[in-house]
């Protein structure tokens, strides 16, 4: 199984998983239905405005990584948010959440910055948040590069072998 954190770090996935959570939530909030919540894969494409393979391939990594639930009925499947796997990343973000960072400034400077951008110090900031999703989407392309560029190199010594 794949790292969770390798699995979110991938932009569609991360797009994915909101949108599941906007279901979510407004169906926790109208309905009482066992399938309240679920998203049928076409509506997942047509939000994304990407075609159903490419969203059936990240479905099925999130689906791995234990992130969604499937219900199966004939030939439409149906996803559901399963956030319990978030818990682990939870767990290993609150020490850092919960430092006192920004309210233990050791000198006037520091001091002055976060008085006048407490906003931007402050765990959960929507600065944060950016500065999470662009990091994880970078560390997600490099990535992607490298992969890419193994998987070419293996190609070219194969070929040169023969």
């Amino acid at each position: 199984m794949a790292d969770i954190f390798s699995v979110i770090a991938d932009p569609t996935r991360r797009h994915l998983l909101e949108l599941l959570l906007e279901r979510y939530v407004a169906a926790d909030a109208v309905e009482d239905s066992p399938h309240a919540g679920e998203s049928s894969v076409s509506e997942l494409v047509h939000a994304l405005d990407l075609s159903q393979p490419t969203v059936s391939k990240h479905l099925k990594v999130l689906r791995e990584a234990g992130l969604v639930a499937v219900r199966e009925e004939g030939q439409h499947r149906y996803y559901k948010l399963d956030s319990s796997p978030l818990e682990e990343i939870e767990d290993w973000t609150i020490p850092f959440l919960s430092a006192d960072f920004d309210g233990t400034a050791a000198d006037d400077d520091a001091a002055v910055w976060a008085d006048e951008a407490p906003d931007v110090a402050g765990p959960g900031s929507e600065f944060g948040r950016t500065v999470g999703r662009t990091v994880a989407a970078t560390s997600h392309q490099a990535r992607t590069v490298v992969e890419d560029l193994q998987a070419n190199a293996s190609k070219l010594v194969s070929r040169l072998r023969k």
